[in-house]
């Protein structure tokens, strides 16, 4: 008789894992705003076929995160001024929605701990990475604690861009340490119920986001290739 706890091996298509390999490398800044993106090369640095890198492309590309130059390829979209404001607006405007919601509801925020202790972890090891994760980790918390679908579909849908937003502004001269500590603020005035002081500091955290120029991070060498498989 079959084991009910043994379950079927699942085989993930190539492209699905070329592309979450690529998707990652972009979010997180390995790969940067105006970086080329060349088959040849990915094809030799991943191990495989062309065939795959063009499918995952195409996927990301669709995702928002690649675009095509006419005469040139594809490249890792760049970020604009614009962009980088409307998307920070649009994400302040979603936390504190989250914010006063989970404060009207009397919402548990203590899911929100474990990715503060997270980010303090990283930012005492000096882990721009881990600590661009957990960060990540604390805002889509915060949403999902909203309990409000709508809410939560179009947050997914900045995800991305947000994902990599910060994985650039924290690659600059800033202090990690600053930036874990402007997490449990915000719980602990979420969990006060203080729902002015919980907004106030939501936005003045999303504005600290939005606060340098993508321009500094989008001039590249096009030819070069960073480093997609660690």
């Amino acid at each position: 008789m079959p084991d009910p706890a043994l379950h079927p091996i699942e085989q993930t298509p190539l492209r699905v894992q070329v592309a979450a390999r690529l998707r990652s490398a972009i979010v997180t800044g390995r790969l940067r705003p105006g970086e080329a993106l060349t088959e040849t090369a990915l094809a030799q640095q991943l191990n495989v076929s062309r065939a795959p890198i063009r499918e995952a492309i195409q996927d990301l590309e669709n995702d928002g995160l690649v675009e095509s130059v006419a005469y040139r390829g594809k490249r890792v979209k760049p970020l604009t001024v614009r962009e980088v404001v409307e998307i920070c607006d649009m994400r302040q405007r979603f936390e504190v929605m989250a914010a006063r919601r989970i404060v009207e509801r009397g919402t548990s925020v203590e899911a929100l701990w474990a990715p503060c202790r997270d980010m303090e972890a990283a930012a005492e090891a000096g882990d721009r990475e881990a600590l661009v994760a957990a960060d990540e980790a604390f805002h889509r918390t915060l949403i999902q604690l909203s309990d409000h679908e709508l809410l939560a579909q179009l947050w997914a849908g900045l995800y991305l861009r947000i994902y990599q937003i910060m994985s650039l502004r924290f690659d600059e001269d800033v202090d990690l340490v600053d930036i874990a500590g402007t997490h449990p603020p915000i719980v602990q005035a979420l969990e006060s119920g203080d729902v002015e002081t919980g907004v106030r500091l939501v936005a003045e955290h999303a504005d600290a986001l939005a606060d340098f120029d993508p321009v500094s991070i989008a001039d590249v060498d096009p030819s070069k290739i960073a480093q997609v498989s660690q």
